[in-house]
């Protein structure tokens, strides 16, 4: 009376921890910028949000917050992926001018764009040279 075996062999076995490798080598990255490139949404936000406020705060008081706190905003984003700041007057501008800036943080720290900058004059800028970003 043959006995019949059931299970995996080892060669079946292996194959599919090869293959599970190669599709994981392929997607984790692809995932990770994915990630990234939607939390970016929340830097975008938070910074045309505290310009709108900075825009008010020009018309009530005739000059510019000189910092988040006089205006009133939240030191970071919505979701907590940057910390915001504000200058006014920005570095170089004119008494009537501010620069607003989105940090990563956490884990979106590692992030190819880096820092998100808005101005008075609307001038939208990251702190690397990556391009698409904004």
């Amino acid at each position: 009376m043959a006995r019949v075996h059931r299970g995996f062999t080892l060669v079946e076995l292996m194959i599919v921890v090869a293959v599970v490798g190669i599709l994981s080598v392929i997607a984790v990255p692809a995932y990770t910028q994915y990630v990234q490139r939607s939390r970016r949404a929340d830097a975008k936000t938070a910074l045309t949000t505290d310009a709108q406020l900075m825009e008010r705060y020009l018309t009530e008081h005739n000059a510019y917050a000189a910092n988040l706190t006089a205006l009133g905003a939240p030191a970071s984003s919505s979701n907590g992926y940057y910390t915001l700041t504000a200058v006014s007057p920005r570095p170089g501008g004119t008494p009537l001018s501010y620069l607003l800036t989105a940090t990563p943080t956490g884990p979106q720290g590692s992030d190819p764009c880096g820092s998100f900058t808005f101005d008075d004059q609307g001038n939208r800028g990251v702190s690397t040279s990556t391009a698409g970003c904004w």
